[in-house]
């Protein structure tokens, strides 16, 4: 072998772990420039805004995740010859039916986590008294759009170009667990996380990673992560992977029990085998059941040149 085969393949195209490495530095540049402006339009605002607030995660995930789609972009143009919508993330035939069937998905697992723990007897619920209707309808919506960003994002980052490139290569398995195994790292800085809640995350990084795979697109990874988050905090009003202020007013207030290792406790169901239980059966439903479909350009645009399975491209 010599030194050019290091780094390309017989294709002649720069390989997924060269790819992979100029994707991670060019987010880092492009993402610390977009950061900065982002904490200086922060820093203008007449109120007061500190870092877990819900307008704060809004700006800098608005911008995080358009510095992930720019720098994918520019790599997948760059190094692959791709346009744009490769991504995942434009308006290609059925789009919509996969958010859609993502947001339904993530509320039935997310609403199956809940049961689990409830009939377990860790957790009841009751209505928050204390917030009018008024107030828990513009909590509703201004928590739609916060976690909606933020789940697009984190979709955007670990689900898209790190992912994409390498089931390019036929290494689509190895980047599912690289990538949960990054999407779990990064929220052990959460509050209250343990070991549960990041085994749990890294499971949760499969399943998103499974849901990318079925459809090749990032509507519908994405409708399954916002509606979990957000069924958790607005509808159920348990913590969000520890996060507490995200939605001012939900429905319902949770009351803990326990034990911690069934419900999460103060880091929410992510913390607990309910969740594990919820997530590994979204999971296996997802892989083994063949809807929805992906679109054949998307298809082909993600995966080896004889990748013909949506779910298991072949690896080489």
């Amino acid at each position: 072998m010599n030194l050019r085969d290091a780094f390309y393949d017989s294709r002649d195209t720069l390989r997924s772990g060269w790819r992979f490495s100029l994707f991670v530095l060019g987010f880092i540049f492009v993402g610390t420039i977009f950061g900065v402006i982002a904490v200086g339009l922060l820093s203008q605002l007449p109120i007061r805004t500190p870092q877990n607030s819900p307008i704060a995660l809004a700006v800098t995930a608005t911008f995080s995740l358009a510095a992930a789609l720019l720098v994918g972009w520019i790599c997948g143009k760059y190094l692959e010859s791709l346009p744009f919508r490769a991504l995942g993330a434009w308006f290609t035939p059925g789009w919509f039916v996969n958010l859609i069937a993502g947001t339904l998905l993530g509320a039935l697992t997310l609403s199956f986590a809940v049961l689990t723990a409830y009939l377990a007897g860790g957790i009841r619920f009751e209505l928050h008294l204390s917030a009018d209707v008024a107030s828990t309808i513009s909590s509703f919506i201004f928590s739609i759009i916060v976690l909606f960003i933020a789940a697009a994002f984190e979709e955007a980052l670990f689900r898209g170009y790190i992912l994409q490139t390498f089931a390019r290569s036929g290494l689509a398995w190895f980047a599912i667990i690289l990538t949960a195994i990054f999407f779990a790292a990064v929220h052990t800085a959460n509050p209250n996380a343990g070991v549960i809640s990041t085994i749990n995350t890294a499971i949760a990084g499969i399943w998103f990673g499974v849901a990318y795979l079925r459809t090749r697109d990032l509507w519908f990874v994405t409708g399954l992560h916002f509606m979990w988050n957000w069924m958790q905090g607005a509808f159920f009003g348990i913590e969000i992977s520890g996060l507490t202020d995200l939605v001012a007013a939900p429905l319902m207030r949770e009351i803990d029990a326990g034990p911690a290792w069934l419900t999460g406790d103060t880091y929410g169901l992510e913390g607990g085998i309910a969740a594990t239980v919820a997530l590994i059966a979204s999971t296996a439903f997802i892989f083994f059941v063949n809807w929805p479909k992906a679109d054949p350009e998307l298809l082909a645009m993600s995966g080896p040149p004889s990748d013909d399975n949506p779910v298991s491209p072949p690896v080489s």
